[in-house]
């Protein structure tokens, strides 16, 4: 799976590039998830403003991440298409995740420096 990551300030943005987050690209992605953070990164925006449809592997993936994380930083979601957006409202992943409309809204909300 191919991901973009570039810094704003202090905040790193991940932006998967496949339209599908599913069990096929699911470990992958949460394999680089876990390099991320074991590199020291502490203070993540996942952009998913190109993924069209995750699946539970997907989801469970994202979450993986998050538990990764730990106390030790922020991972936040922004760029959710209508129907990632459902999918996260259903399975009350909102609740969960600081879920934000835009990249800068999320990178401003990690105390980086707004794009």
């Amino acid at each position: 799976m191919q991901l973009d990551q570039r810094k704003a300030g202090d905040a790193l943005i991940v932006t998967p590039l496949e339209d599908r987050l599913d069990a096929r690209v699911a470990t992958d992605f949460k394999e680089r998830m876990t390099e991320l953070i074991a590199s020291g990164n502490t203070m993540i925006a996942l952009d998913l403003s190109k993924v069209e449809f995750i699946d539970s592997s997907g989801l469970g993936a994202i979450v993986s991440s998050l538990k990764r994380m730990g106390g030790r930083g922020e991972l936040v979601v922004c760029g959710l298409q209508e129907t990632t957006m459902t999918l996260f409202k259903l399975t009350r992943m909102d609740r969960v995740f600081q879920i934000f409309d835009s990249e800068q809204q999320a990178v401003s909300a990690l105390g980086g420096e707004k794009g």
